[in-house]
């Protein structure tokens, strides 16, 4: 049984797809990052960078519990659990690892602050969303390009897929219009129809569906001075 600790964000729907694809037996706890669960001294023990997802998996290696945060970690992790989704022939392993280190430092980090300045900046800085907007749509390019000449990212479709896939589909909120990018758009469609992406995408929404909304508090949980509080 693997605990899963979550909320219905793009990094957090990485790992909610990848533990249905695998079928692996899970149990999922929300973490509302808008209420500040993040921050409860437990979830700390597991996370010490106060982010989702992380994982408690009772049965680890050589059957003792392991505790894991990030989101690229608990993918590799998974990934060899199982034997799935990320190849065992070097040349196409490391191929599935850069295009997932190239989501971690480029795309997560890119769109997010793009996200952000668009979305949440409680003031309009022009410099910033000009900044990460063009930033992220050459990131878009980058992808498009790749996907030219390769189904999937890495080839077959891999954790890399699974990675990438969450932060695409909230291109509407980067102000980004996929048909400028076919290639991209033909992938996103592909992996969008997948029962097991579906069923990751609707881990804890209902959770978040019942949460309080309080704009002022989540901002502050997520922006503000609790961020960035010594503990």
């Amino acid at each position: 049984m693997i605990d899963l600790y979550s909320w219905t964000t793009p990094n957090g729907h990485k790992v909610h797809i990848m533990l249905e694809e695998t079928c692996l037996d899970y149990h999922a706890h929300p973490v509302n990052i808008y209420a500040g669960d993040q921050f409860d001294p437990d979830f700390l023990k597991i996370s010490p960078n106060n982010k989702i997802p992380a994982i408690v998996d009772r049965e680890g290696p050589e059957g003792e519990p392991i505790a894991l945060f990030e989101s690229g970690a608990i993918l590799l992790y998974l990934a060899e659990k199982t034997g799935r989704f990320l190849p065992t022939r070097p040349a196409d392993r490391f191929h599935v690892v850069e295009w997932l280190m190239f989501q971690m430092g480029g795309v997560g980090p890119m769109f997010g602050q793009a996200h952000h300045f668009i979305k949440y900046a409680r003031e309009r800085i022009d410099y910033a969303v000009n900044r990460y907007h063009n930033e992220t749509r050459r990131l878009y390019q980058v992808l498009d390009n790749r996907l030219e000449r390769s189904e999937y990212l890495a080839g077959e479709y891999s954790i890399a897929d699974m990675a990438t896939y969450p932060w695409v589909r909230r291109h509407p909120v980067h102000e980004v219009d996929l048909d400028e990018f076919p290639h991209v758009r033909r992938w996103h469609d592909a992996i969008d129809e997948r029962p097991a992406v579906r069923r990751g995408l609707a881990v804890l929404t209902d959770e978040e569906n019942r949460a309080v909304d309080e704009p002022d508090k989540a901002h502050d949980f997520l922006f503000g001075k609790t961020q960035y509080t010594r503990r």
